[in-house]
Protein backbone atom coordinates (compact mmCIF):
# COMPACT_ATOMS: atom_id res chain seq x y z
CA UNK A 1 0.00 0.00 0.00
CA UNK A 2 1.06 3.58 -0.54
CA UNK A 3 2.35 5.27 2.61
CA UNK A 4 2.61 8.80 1.22
CA UNK A 5 -0.91 9.62 2.42
CA UNK A 6 0.09 8.78 5.99
CA UNK A 7 3.31 10.80 6.41
CA UNK A 8 4.99 11.14 9.80
CA UNK A 9 3.20 8.17 11.29
CA UNK A 10 6.04 7.83 13.79
CA UNK A 11 8.43 10.83 13.95
CA UNK A 12 12.03 10.19 12.93
CA UNK A 13 11.26 6.76 11.48
CA UNK A 14 11.13 5.94 7.76
CA UNK A 15 7.52 5.64 6.63
CA UNK A 16 7.85 2.01 5.60
CA UNK A 17 9.20 1.14 9.06
CA UNK A 18 6.41 3.10 10.74
CA UNK A 19 3.84 1.26 8.66
CA UNK A 20 5.26 -2.11 9.60
CA UNK A 21 5.24 -1.18 13.30
CA UNK A 22 1.54 -0.30 13.13
CA UNK A 23 0.81 -3.38 11.03
CA UNK A 24 2.00 -5.52 13.93
CA UNK A 25 -0.33 -3.92 16.46
CA UNK A 26 -2.81 -6.52 17.81
CA UNK A 27 -6.38 -5.79 16.74
CA UNK A 28 -7.37 -5.38 20.38
CA UNK A 29 -5.29 -2.19 20.55
CA UNK A 30 -6.67 -0.54 17.39
CA UNK A 31 -9.35 1.44 19.19
CA UNK A 32 -6.84 2.98 21.60
CA UNK A 33 -4.24 3.54 18.86
CA UNK A 34 -6.78 5.36 16.68
CA UNK A 35 -6.96 8.09 19.34
CA UNK A 36 -3.23 8.88 19.12
CA UNK A 37 -3.48 11.18 16.11
CA UNK A 38 -5.44 11.81 12.94
CA UNK A 39 -2.90 9.99 10.77
CA UNK A 40 -3.10 6.82 12.82
CA UNK A 41 -6.89 6.95 12.87
CA UNK A 42 -7.17 7.36 9.10
CA UNK A 43 -4.71 4.54 8.55
CA UNK A 44 -6.33 2.10 10.97
CA UNK A 45 -9.79 2.74 9.50
CA UNK A 46 -8.72 2.38 5.87
CA UNK A 47 -9.51 -0.67 3.73
CA UNK A 48 -5.99 -0.46 2.29
CA UNK A 49 -4.49 -1.01 5.75
CA UNK A 50 -6.77 -3.99 6.39
CA UNK A 51 -5.70 -5.68 3.16
CA UNK A 52 -2.05 -4.80 3.86
CA UNK A 53 -2.31 -6.55 7.25
CA UNK A 54 -4.04 -9.50 5.60
CA UNK A 55 -1.38 -9.80 2.88
CA UNK A 56 1.36 -9.52 5.51
CA UNK A 57 -0.17 -12.30 7.59
CA UNK A 58 -1.15 -10.18 10.59
CA UNK A 59 -4.90 -10.64 10.48
CA UNK A 60 -6.50 -13.27 12.71
CA UNK A 61 -9.58 -15.45 12.27
CA UNK A 62 -11.92 -15.45 15.27
CA UNK A 63 -15.32 -17.03 15.89
CA UNK A 64 -18.21 -14.64 16.54
CA UNK A 65 -21.11 -16.47 18.16
CA UNK A 66 -24.75 -15.89 19.04
CA UNK A 67 -24.56 -17.43 22.49
CA UNK A 68 -26.97 -17.78 25.39
CA UNK A 69 -25.91 -16.15 28.63
CA UNK A 70 -25.76 -18.80 31.34
CA UNK A 71 -29.05 -18.50 33.24
CA UNK A 72 -29.85 -15.19 31.53
CA UNK A 73 -33.48 -14.23 31.00
CA UNK A 74 -35.25 -11.13 29.75
CA UNK A 75 -38.84 -9.99 30.07
CA UNK A 76 -40.78 -7.72 27.73
CA UNK A 77 -42.14 -5.75 30.68
CA UNK A 78 -45.69 -5.90 29.32
CA UNK A 79 -46.81 -9.48 29.60
CA UNK A 80 -45.88 -12.56 31.60
CA UNK A 81 -43.19 -14.82 30.24
CA UNK A 82 -39.51 -14.78 29.53
CA UNK A 83 -37.22 -15.62 26.64
CA UNK A 84 -33.56 -16.68 26.60
CA UNK A 85 -31.01 -13.88 26.72
CA UNK A 86 -28.62 -14.08 23.77
CA UNK A 87 -25.49 -12.03 23.28
CA UNK A 88 -22.51 -11.91 20.93
CA UNK A 89 -19.25 -13.50 22.05
CA UNK A 90 -15.83 -13.84 20.43
CA UNK A 91 -13.43 -16.77 20.64
CA UNK A 92 -9.81 -16.30 19.54
CA UNK A 93 -8.42 -19.79 18.76
CA UNK A 94 -4.81 -18.56 18.87
CA UNK A 95 -4.90 -17.13 22.39
CA UNK A 96 -7.87 -19.14 23.66
CA UNK A 97 -9.42 -15.91 24.96
CA UNK A 98 -13.21 -15.41 25.10
CA UNK A 99 -14.80 -11.96 25.12
CA UNK A 100 -18.27 -10.40 25.08
CA UNK A 101 -19.09 -7.93 22.29
CA UNK A 102 -20.72 -4.67 23.29
CA UNK A 103 -24.51 -4.98 22.81
CA UNK A 104 -26.27 -3.36 19.87
CA UNK A 105 -27.55 -0.01 21.22
CA UNK A 106 -31.12 -0.76 20.13
CA UNK A 107 -30.97 -4.20 21.75
CA UNK A 108 -29.09 -3.58 24.97
CA UNK A 109 -31.32 -6.15 26.72
CA UNK A 110 -30.61 -9.08 24.40
CA UNK A 111 -29.99 -9.84 20.72
CA UNK A 112 -32.87 -10.37 18.29
CA UNK A 113 -33.73 -14.05 18.52
CA UNK A 114 -32.54 -16.16 15.55
CA UNK A 115 -30.65 -13.24 13.97
CA UNK A 116 -28.15 -14.15 11.28
CA UNK A 117 -24.43 -13.35 11.17
CA UNK A 118 -22.02 -12.69 8.33
CA UNK A 119 -18.60 -11.02 8.08
CA UNK A 120 -16.99 -8.41 5.86
CA UNK A 121 -13.40 -7.11 5.90
CA UNK A 122 -12.88 -7.52 9.62
CA UNK A 123 -16.41 -6.53 10.55
CA UNK A 124 -19.41 -8.47 11.87
CA UNK A 125 -22.83 -8.09 10.23
CA UNK A 126 -25.98 -8.88 12.27
CA UNK A 127 -29.26 -9.19 10.35
CA UNK A 128 -32.92 -9.80 11.06
CA UNK A 129 -34.29 -12.06 13.78
CA UNK A 130 -37.16 -11.53 16.20
CA UNK A 131 -37.48 -8.72 18.69
CA UNK A 132 -36.59 -10.42 22.00
CA UNK A 133 -39.54 -8.82 23.80
CA UNK A 134 -42.40 -8.93 21.26
CA UNK A 135 -41.19 -11.88 19.09
CA UNK A 136 -42.03 -9.75 16.03
CA UNK A 137 -39.65 -10.17 13.06
CA UNK A 138 -37.31 -7.24 12.47
CA UNK A 139 -35.42 -6.02 9.40
CA UNK A 140 -32.53 -4.35 11.24
CA UNK A 141 -28.98 -4.59 9.94
CA UNK A 142 -26.04 -3.66 12.17
CA UNK A 143 -22.30 -3.73 11.44
CA UNK A 144 -19.73 -4.04 14.22
CA UNK A 145 -16.09 -3.05 13.81
CA UNK A 146 -14.36 -5.42 16.23
CA UNK A 147 -11.04 -3.56 16.25
CA UNK A 148 -12.67 -0.18 16.91
CA UNK A 149 -15.39 -1.73 19.13
CA UNK A 150 -18.23 0.30 17.65
CA UNK A 151 -21.58 -0.35 15.96
CA UNK A 152 -23.18 1.35 12.98
CA UNK A 153 -26.60 0.75 11.49
CA UNK A 154 -26.90 -0.45 7.90
CA UNK A 155 -29.81 -0.30 5.51
CA UNK A 156 -32.77 -2.40 6.61
CA UNK A 157 -33.37 -5.75 4.98
CA UNK A 158 -35.84 -5.48 2.06
CA UNK A 159 -38.47 -7.66 3.76
CA UNK A 160 -39.26 -9.42 7.04
CA UNK A 161 -37.63 -12.83 6.72
CA UNK A 162 -36.80 -15.45 9.32
CA UNK A 163 -34.60 -18.57 9.30
CA UNK A 164 -32.93 -17.65 6.01
CA UNK A 165 -29.48 -18.69 4.77
CA UNK A 166 -26.64 -16.16 4.84
CA UNK A 167 -23.08 -15.95 3.55
CA UNK A 168 -20.53 -13.35 2.49
CA UNK A 169 -18.22 -13.01 -0.49
CA UNK A 170 -16.10 -10.15 -1.90
CA UNK A 171 -17.60 -7.36 0.19
CA UNK A 172 -21.20 -8.50 -0.16
CA UNK A 173 -23.61 -10.44 2.03
CA UNK A 174 -25.98 -12.93 0.38
CA UNK A 175 -29.25 -14.16 1.91
CA UNK A 176 -31.81 -16.62 0.57
CA UNK A 177 -34.85 -18.64 1.60
CA UNK A 178 -36.42 -18.65 5.06
CA UNK A 179 -40.05 -17.63 5.55
CA UNK A 180 -42.01 -14.37 5.56
CA UNK A 181 -44.04 -12.88 8.42
CA UNK A 182 -47.00 -15.10 7.46
CA UNK A 183 -44.87 -18.28 7.74
CA UNK A 184 -44.78 -18.79 3.97
CA UNK A 185 -41.54 -20.42 2.86
CA UNK A 186 -39.46 -18.36 0.41
CA UNK A 187 -37.33 -19.00 -2.67
CA UNK A 188 -36.21 -15.37 -2.99
CA UNK A 189 -32.61 -14.20 -2.59
CA UNK A 190 -30.90 -10.84 -2.05
CA UNK A 191 -27.40 -9.37 -1.93
CA UNK A 192 -26.30 -6.53 0.34
CA UNK A 193 -23.37 -4.36 -0.77
CA UNK A 194 -21.90 -2.98 2.46
CA UNK A 195 -19.83 -0.25 0.79
CA UNK A 196 -22.84 1.10 -1.08
CA UNK A 197 -25.28 0.23 1.72
CA UNK A 198 -27.73 -1.16 -0.85
CA UNK A 199 -29.82 -4.31 -1.22
CA UNK A 200 -30.41 -5.86 -4.65
CA UNK A 201 -32.79 -8.73 -5.45
CA UNK A 202 -31.30 -11.75 -7.20
CA UNK A 203 -32.89 -14.52 -9.24
CA UNK A 204 -35.07 -16.95 -7.31
CA UNK A 205 -33.98 -20.41 -6.24
CA UNK A 206 -35.47 -23.57 -7.72
CA UNK A 207 -37.70 -24.21 -4.68
CA UNK A 208 -38.84 -22.83 -1.32
CA UNK A 209 -36.29 -23.38 1.45
CA UNK A 210 -37.36 -22.55 4.98
CA UNK A 211 -34.83 -23.21 7.77
CA UNK A 212 -32.04 -23.73 5.23
CA UNK A 213 -28.34 -23.14 5.86
CA UNK A 214 -25.91 -20.99 3.87
CA UNK A 215 -22.30 -21.99 3.17
CA UNK A 216 -19.81 -20.20 0.90
CA UNK A 217 -17.59 -22.74 -0.84
CA UNK A 218 -15.00 -21.24 -3.18
CA UNK A 219 -16.85 -18.89 -5.52
CA UNK A 220 -20.29 -20.34 -4.79
CA UNK A 221 -23.03 -19.72 -2.20
CA UNK A 222 -24.68 -22.99 -1.20
CA UNK A 223 -28.19 -22.90 0.27
CA UNK A 224 -28.57 -26.32 1.82
CA UNK A 225 -31.82 -28.24 2.45
CA UNK A 226 -34.89 -26.50 3.92
CA UNK A 227 -38.55 -27.24 3.29
CA UNK A 228 -41.59 -25.76 1.54
CA UNK A 229 -44.70 -24.15 2.98
CA UNK A 230 -46.76 -27.31 2.54
CA UNK A 231 -44.07 -29.59 3.96
CA UNK A 232 -43.27 -28.15 7.38
CA UNK A 233 -40.22 -29.85 8.87
CA UNK A 234 -39.73 -32.18 5.90
CA UNK A 235 -36.14 -31.19 5.17
CA UNK A 236 -35.01 -31.72 1.60
CA UNK A 237 -31.78 -33.42 0.53
CA UNK A 238 -30.89 -30.95 -2.22
CA UNK A 239 -29.19 -27.54 -2.36
CA UNK A 240 -29.46 -24.47 -4.56
CA UNK A 241 -26.02 -23.13 -5.48
CA UNK A 242 -25.49 -19.50 -6.52
CA UNK A 243 -22.47 -19.01 -8.77
CA UNK A 244 -20.97 -15.58 -8.10
CA UNK A 245 -19.36 -15.27 -11.54
CA UNK A 246 -22.42 -16.15 -13.62
CA UNK A 247 -25.08 -14.82 -11.24
CA UNK A 248 -27.09 -18.01 -11.79
CA UNK A 249 -28.56 -20.66 -9.48
CA UNK A 250 -28.07 -24.37 -10.11
CA UNK A 251 -29.75 -27.17 -8.17
CA UNK A 252 -27.73 -30.07 -6.77
CA UNK A 253 -29.46 -33.24 -5.54
CA UNK A 254 -28.46 -35.71 -2.85
CA UNK A 255 -26.05 -33.52 -0.86
CA UNK A 256 -27.81 -33.67 2.52
CA UNK A 257 -29.59 -36.32 4.56
CA UNK A 258 -33.35 -35.84 4.02
CA UNK A 259 -35.21 -35.06 7.23
CA UNK A 260 -32.16 -33.62 9.07
CA UNK A 261 -32.19 -29.94 10.03
CA UNK A 262 -29.13 -28.17 8.55
CA UNK A 263 -29.24 -25.02 10.74
CA UNK A 264 -25.65 -24.16 11.80
CA UNK A 265 -24.87 -27.84 11.28
CA UNK A 266 -23.30 -28.00 7.80
CA UNK A 267 -19.59 -28.72 7.50
CA UNK A 268 -17.26 -29.42 4.60
CA UNK A 269 -15.53 -32.79 4.62
CA UNK A 270 -13.24 -34.75 2.36
CA UNK A 271 -13.48 -34.16 -1.38
CA UNK A 272 -15.76 -31.17 -0.83
CA UNK A 273 -18.57 -33.33 0.54
CA UNK A 274 -21.07 -31.74 2.93
CA UNK A 275 -21.27 -33.30 6.39
CA UNK A 276 -23.37 -32.92 9.53
CA UNK A 277 -21.44 -31.92 12.66
CA UNK A 278 -24.05 -33.73 14.75
CA UNK A 279 -22.65 -37.02 13.41
CA UNK A 280 -19.02 -36.27 14.28
CA UNK A 281 -18.93 -36.54 18.09
CA UNK A 282 -21.32 -38.08 20.61
CA UNK A 283 -21.00 -35.04 22.87
CA UNK A 284 -22.51 -32.67 20.28
CA UNK A 285 -25.44 -34.65 18.87
CA UNK A 286 -27.96 -31.98 19.94
CA UNK A 287 -27.84 -28.33 18.89
CA UNK A 288 -24.54 -28.69 17.06
CA UNK A 289 -22.91 -25.65 15.48
CA UNK A 290 -19.69 -25.42 13.47
CA UNK A 291 -17.63 -22.33 12.59
CA UNK A 292 -14.77 -22.62 10.09
CA UNK A 293 -11.62 -20.82 11.32
CA UNK A 294 -9.13 -21.37 8.53
CA UNK A 295 -7.38 -24.68 9.15
CA UNK A 296 -9.49 -25.49 12.22
CA UNK A 297 -13.21 -25.62 12.98
CA UNK A 298 -14.88 -24.71 16.26
CA UNK A 299 -17.73 -27.15 16.91
CA UNK A 300 -20.23 -26.93 19.79
CA UNK A 301 -23.26 -28.88 20.97
CA UNK A 302 -24.51 -31.18 23.72
CA UNK A 303 -24.94 -34.92 24.23
CA UNK A 304 -28.68 -34.67 24.89
CA UNK A 305 -31.35 -32.03 25.41
CA UNK A 306 -30.48 -30.06 28.54
CA UNK A 307 -26.94 -31.43 28.84
CA UNK A 308 -23.94 -29.10 29.28
CA UNK A 309 -22.48 -27.63 26.12
CA UNK A 310 -19.35 -29.22 24.71
CA UNK A 311 -16.72 -27.19 22.84
CA UNK A 312 -14.31 -28.82 20.41
CA UNK A 313 -11.88 -28.00 17.63
CA UNK A 314 -11.11 -30.21 14.68
CA UNK A 315 -8.99 -29.98 11.56
CA UNK A 316 -10.88 -28.59 8.58
CA UNK A 317 -11.69 -30.89 5.67
CA UNK A 318 -11.98 -34.14 7.61
CA UNK A 319 -14.73 -36.76 7.82
CA UNK A 320 -17.23 -37.35 10.61
CA UNK A 321 -15.16 -40.02 12.34
CA UNK A 322 -12.08 -37.94 13.15
CA UNK A 323 -11.30 -37.45 16.85
CA UNK A 324 -12.07 -33.93 18.04
CA UNK A 325 -10.03 -31.98 20.56
CA UNK A 326 -12.09 -30.81 23.52
CA UNK A 327 -11.39 -27.31 24.83
CA UNK A 328 -12.10 -25.88 28.25
CA UNK A 329 -14.34 -22.82 28.30
CA UNK A 330 -14.86 -20.33 31.14
CA UNK A 331 -18.22 -20.80 32.86
CA UNK A 332 -19.36 -17.38 31.63
CA UNK A 333 -19.04 -18.60 28.02
CA UNK A 334 -20.45 -22.10 28.43
CA UNK A 335 -23.96 -21.24 27.20
CA UNK A 336 -25.76 -22.68 24.17
CA UNK A 337 -24.37 -21.50 20.81
CA UNK A 338 -27.20 -20.83 18.39
CA UNK A 339 -25.10 -19.81 15.37
CA UNK A 340 -21.80 -18.21 14.45
CA UNK A 341 -19.45 -17.07 11.74
CA UNK A 342 -15.76 -16.45 11.17
CA UNK A 343 -14.45 -12.87 11.12
CA UNK A 344 -10.92 -12.18 9.88
CA UNK A 345 -9.71 -9.20 11.87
Amino acid sequence: METSDFTELIPNLPEEVSLECLTRLPYTSHRLASAVCRGWRELLLSREFYFHRKKSGFTRKVACLVQGASGGKISDGRKPGESPLYRLTVFDPITGIWEIIDPIPKYSNGLPLFCQLASWEGKLVVMGGWDPASYEPVTDVYVYDIGMQRWRQGKDMPAKMSFFAAGSYAGRVYIAGGHDENKNALRTSWVYDLRLDEWTELAQMSRERDECEGVVIGNEFWVVSGYGTENQGDFDGSADVYQFESGMWIRVEGVWEPGRCPRSNVGLGKDGRLLSWAESESGIRVGSCGVMLGERVLVTGSEYQGAPQGFYTVEAGVDENVKMEKINVPDEFSGFVQSGCCVEI
